[in-house]
């Protein structure tokens, strides 16, 4: 199992403090063994076995905790004497499968004794009770497919051209690495995780009755990852498609897919007018490879590949990711983090002029200070222009840790 730094570093910066840790995710994104990789170094340092209390709820052994209740017994049992001066660690993966566990999971913490790490693979697991119960007092830590960086980490390989162009088509789902290193038998693996995604993530999660209904808005989804997304213009494909799917049963479809994380929205941004648009959001699909596998990869989408590309990096190392609205001009992503922010624009190729005055214009007319990139796959590249750095794309993912 490598380790994936970026997020042993998150969640050693709270370790020890009395904040719950959840990572959450798409299935099978890598969210478990980050955090037994963390159980593991913790265990390298001294900390024993009856220190550790460990919950797979994907595993038979713990099928009989079904309630906060079970939750709650389980876990006092395990509670040690003394804790000040031993501390105990409760991890818990999964923890969306047990009913009702934030009022268990909240009580544990309240009781003291336990620094608590949980994983989940539904949005939703922060939102409404949750949040009431501990405000402030959690910490979310997303899990992304595998950086660029952490592609060719896993292949134990250079991060060249060659490799940049099979992390395109791949996509970064960490168990694709677990098998033959061809595309056919990567493809079944990615069709079969997408299957599940589906199936037990969003259809038996949400009682979803139509499931051909659901499977054709992802496709359509899939294929319209990175463009302006209407569910009035998804509703009239379906029509054209001879399916009925009202916009309301869009909206609701789009909800499932995000809270899944196989989908993320990036809304549009006014800089003029300074604030969030209510229209004219982009949706991406989670993992290139899970997108390949449903509609296949074509060359033709390399701009969009590229671009979700770049979101997802950006969304890895901590930033705020919108899409720029200047005049009738648009800047692919505005990024914040800690109070500063970069803007950035994502093209296959500045072949002339013209690209070159598309690309760089909107930059141009941002009246601040805030660094501003032209990314592109030009190896050959032109100088930074009117303060604009232009940079060779796969260098820009190189850094897992951009600070603007």
């Amino acid at each position: 199992m490598f380790e994936r730094e970026i997020y042993h570093a998150r969640l050693a910066r709270f370790a020890g403090t009395p904040v719950i840790k959840v990572l959450t995710g798409m299935r099978r994104v890598g969210k478990s063994t980050v955090m037994r990789l963390f159980r593991d170094q913790l265990t390298a340092g001294g900390v024993t076995g009856e220190q550790i209390v460990f919950i797979d709820m994907e595993l038979m052994e713990f099928a009989f905790i079904r309630d906060a209740a079970d939750l709650h017994t389980y876990v006092t049992a395990r509670r040690l004497a003394g804790t000040a001066a031993r501390p105990q660690y409760l991890f818990i993966d999964e923890v969306q499968e047990i009913n009702g566990w934030e009022k268990a999971v909240n009580s544990i913490l309240n009781e003291g004794g336990f620094d608590i790490y949980l994983t989940g693979s539904n949005a939703n697991l922060l939102s409404s009770e949750l949040a009431t119960l501990l405000t402030g007092r959690y910490v979310e830590i997303p899990v992304y497919p595998l950086s660029f960086r952490e592609y060719a980490q896993f292949r134990n390989a250079d991060p060249d051209d060659t490799l940049f162009g099979e992390y395109l088509r791949r996509g970064g789902m960490p168990g694709i690495h677990r098998m033959e290193q061809d595309d056919e038998t990567i493809r079944q693996y990615l069709v079969s995780l997408t299957d599940s995604i589906i199936l037990k993530d969003i259809v038996g999660r949400y009682a979803v009755r139509d499931i051909d209904l659901l499977r054709r808005i992802i496709r359509f989804t899939a294929d319209n990852s990175g463009n302006v997304y209407s569910a009035r213009r998804v509703a009239e494909f379906m029509k054209n498609e001879r399916r009925t799917a009202g916009v309301e049963t869009v909206y609701n479809f789009l909800s499932y897919m995000t809270s899944s994380y196989l989908v993320h929205q990036a809304q549009r941004y006014d800089l003029k007018g300074k604030r969030l648009l209510e229209v004219g959001e982009k949706y991406y699909f989670g993992d290139l490879g899970l997108k390949n596998a449903l509609i296949g990869y074509r060359q033709s989408d390399i701009n969009t590949a590229l671009e979700t590309v770049v979101f997802f990096h950006l969304k890895r190392t901590g930033h705020a990711v919108s899409i720029g609205k200047v005049g009738n001009a648009e800047i692919d992503f505005i990024a914040e983090r800690s109070g500063r922010r970069i803007y950035v624009q994502v093209c296959y190729l500045i072949a002339d002029e013209s690209v070159a005055a598309r690309e760089f214009g909107p930059l141009e007319a941002v009246d601040d200070n805030y660094p501003k990139y032209v990314l592109s796959m030009d190896r050959i590249m032109g100088g930074d222009r009117n303060g604009i750095s232009r940079v060779y794309l796969p260098d820009f993912l190189q850094d897992d840790d951009v600070n603007p």
